[in-house]
């Protein structure tokens, strides 16, 4: 793909980091339904008779057209799809949690339609406020089954049998569910939250919650000893970028 020219036209998107570039441009990267995580410069954005600037926002639904070459292309147009959703206190920290979710785990030019779709459920969810965690949790269960880590749930990893409601299991990562009583190192979780998180249900608080330990240790599993500074990002336009406190880079 470095070699060849890329077009898109009004492509849906979302921005999930942004970051000033030169001296009134700016870096996104975006997340599209097509093309995945695509670089985008936003030329003049900055600059004080920009018109774009205020729709470059996270959790604003877009249709965006780019062209160019290599890694990073030229955003060419923008255009309003949704309002920004309005986030607040935990689900802010949510929504950026999405975001810095998406750019650790995922590469540019690499499509997952599945988890776009997820993360507009998710957005969506966490602007309402109840439905955020349950929206979380099927998120992250999606995006690791997209990216080619997903979980088992249904049955016993060692022998093969469905799993019981009643019955305890530690789940271990990269093997799945086995017997509490032979666990080493793992998650514990009853049945039933397995059975839940397998059906999309999670709708009592206990299940929500062990199915939250199993995601938290699952995903720390394949992000590797870099922890995520979601907690310690700030919503905020600096100097006309949206991203992480300090000079982190896009990741």
């Amino acid at each position: 793909m470095s070699g060849a020219t890329n077009k898109a036209n009004l492509q849906p998107a979302y921005v999930l980091h942004s970051r000033p570039y030169r001296d009134t441009s700016l870096l996104l990267e975006v997340l599209t339904p097509e093309f995945g995580r695509v670089g985008l410069i936003a030329r003049g954005a900055r600059g004080p008779k920009s018109k774009i600037r205020a729709l470059l926002q996270p959790f604003r639904g877009l249709l965006v057209s780019w062209s160019g070459r290599g890694e990073l292309y030229t955003l060419n147009n923008v255009e309003e799809v949704t309002p920004t959703r309005s986030l607040h206190g935990d689900g802010l920290a949510s929504g950026f949690y999405l975001n810095e979710l998406l750019m650790r785990l995922t590469e540019r030019h690499d499509p997952h339609p599945r988890t776009f779709s997820g993360y507009v459920r998710a957005i969506e969810a966490l602007a309402v406020g109840a439905a955020g965690p349950r929206a979380l949790r099927l998120f992250e269960k999606y995006l690791l089954e997209d990216l080619g880590y997903g979980l088992l749930l249904d049955h016993d990893a060692v022998t093969l049998e469905a799993i019981e409601e009643d019955q305890l299991y530690c789940y271990e990562i990269e093997r799945g569910p086995v017997a509490a009583q032979t666990c080493v190192g793992g998650v514990m979780m009853r049945g039933h939250s397995l059975i839940s998180l397998h059906n999309d249900e999670l709708e009592d608080p206990d299940s929500l919650q062990e199915a939250k330990r199993l995601m938290r240790s699952v995903l720390g599993w394949y992000l590797g000893a870099r922890p995520l500074r979601s907690r310690e990002m700030v919503y905020a336009v600096v100097d006309g970028g949206i991203g992480w406190s300090r000079d982190d880079e896009p990741r």
